[in-house]
């Protein structure tokens, strides 16, 4: 069973707005003469989704699929495992608060498809005879996000928020969301139970979130915020613009706090555990979401980030590149871009992917991610073989993913 996808088409459009919005100045321009890239160590990584894919719902598919990967020299999973209000792999967390510890998806019943994706990378051999391990970093695609109709909404409408005007739905295409409140406590244990479940039960290299460990900002009128709100403001209520300065800023903190108690436990329980962020560009993520990536990355708490930068146009993918809060994070982080692949309705042509990644690499970027699997090579217009052999000559010989953790140091970037 395949669910639609519209998240990334959606985010992507209201993105191209909010920029053609936000960003009247010509961000500062690249070096004239770019560096050559001499380290070695590359992200080369690929999302795995259960919405238009079924690459999650057989055992043998999964594992062809991550043969193939290995063999054309990926080196980086990222598997969602939290969508649609359910977890992917059977949690002892979810069953307790959802009712249900699996999605119901029949593909997924009797399985864990985690525990499968870490085996079957484990066993991968690289081509020279010596072990290349793959990166295995675990997606919560949906955050702090579900479908309105989900067992979680229904069972836990007082950890739901609002608009001003009362409203709770989210339209995503035309799926109906709602947003858990990131500032309940009892959502923020929620959640951080099941990253935990995660980090101490799976041998996993990360875990990874993104703009939906936000919230869009029209949401937090629900009275539980506001009533939090008049206690650190002398009783006054929230502004009635959504886009208030601090406003804005007063809930983009309290979602910074729950990441840095979030990292903190992650770092408590497995210290080589890295956090990776795969955001929009900042003043998207802000602005739309609330997640204030950049100063999440100021107070230390992004070990890895993935810039989502799906854009067709090569100099507006470059200008999305250049912004100082992204160089200042390449400083000391590895940074990679998310490139768009391609979506069920959208192709996207190989020269356009080839392009993106010549240019990341031409500027020393840590590397790339696809969004997402099917599209490499199965949801195009172009032959699966022209598409495999595309990713064959790019990635011509294994390397090592960039980890922080491991000794990983920037490109001199002065």
């Amino acid at each position: 069973m395949r669910r639609k996808f519209f998240a990334p088409l959606a985010i992507a459009l209201l993105s191209l707005a909010v920029i053609l919005c936000l960003s009247p100045v010509t961000p500062p321009a690249f070096p004239t003469s770019p560096r050559q890239n001499s380290n070695p160590a590359e992200i080369r990584g690929v999302w795995l989704t259960n919405i238009d894919s079924d690459v999650l719902f057989e055992r043998d598919r999964l594992s062809q699929a991550i043969q193939t990967l290995h063999r054309l020299n990926f080196n980086t999973i990222y598997p969602t495992i939290w969508n649609w209000g359910y977890t992917l792999y059977p949690s002892s967390v979810a069953a307790k608060t959802i009712g249900r510890s699996l999605d119901p998806t029949p593909g997924l019943q009797g399985r864990d498809i985690l525990q499968e994706i870490i085996q079957q990378v484990h066993q991968q051999i690289a081509p020279q005879g010596e072990r290349q391990r793959m990166g295995v970093i675990p997606w919560f695609e949906f955050g702090f996000m579900a479908p309105a109709d989900s067992e979680l909404a229904k069972r836990h409408s007082q950890w739901l928020t609002r608009r001003r005007n009362n409203t709770e739905i989210w339209l995503e295409g035309k799926h109906k969301r709602v947003w858990l409140n990131p500032f309940h406590p009892e959502v923020q244990q929620f959640i951080q139970n099941l990253i935990l479940e995660v980090v101490t039960k799976y041998d996993i290299d990360g875990i990874q979130f993104d703009d939906h460990f936000g919230l869009p900002s029209e949401f937090g009128y629900d009275p539980f915020t506001v009533n939090l709100y008049q206690q650190e403001h002398q009783g006054k209520k929230p502004p009635i613009d959504p886009q208030d300065a601090e406003w804005l800023r007063w809930r983009a903190d309290k979602i910074t706090a729950f990441l840095r108690q979030v990292f903190q436990a992650v770092k408590q329980q497995k210290p080589n555990c890295i956090i990776s962020i795969a955001p929009n560009p900042q003043r998207v993520s802000y602005d739309l979401f609330l997640a204030d990536w950049a100063e999440w990355d100021r107070q230390g708490l992004v070990e890895e980030l993935v810039l989502q930068v799906y854009r067709n146009d090569l100099k507006v993918f470059a200008s999305e590149l250049q912004y100082p809060e992204v160089q200042v994070a390449r400083q000391h982080i590895p940074v990679g871009i998310g490139i768009l692949s391609g979506l069920k309705g959208k192709y996207v042509p190989w020269g356009q992917i080839q392009n993106q990644v010549q240019f990341t690499r031409r500027y020393n970027f840590a590397g790339v991610s696809f969004f997402f699997y099917e599209t490499l090579w199965n949801l195009t217009k172009e032959s699966p073989q022209k598409r495999r052999s595309g990713f064959q000559k790019i990635f011509s010989l294994p390397v090592n993913r960039p980890n922080i953790l491991l000794g990983w140091q920037p490109e001199n970037l002065s």
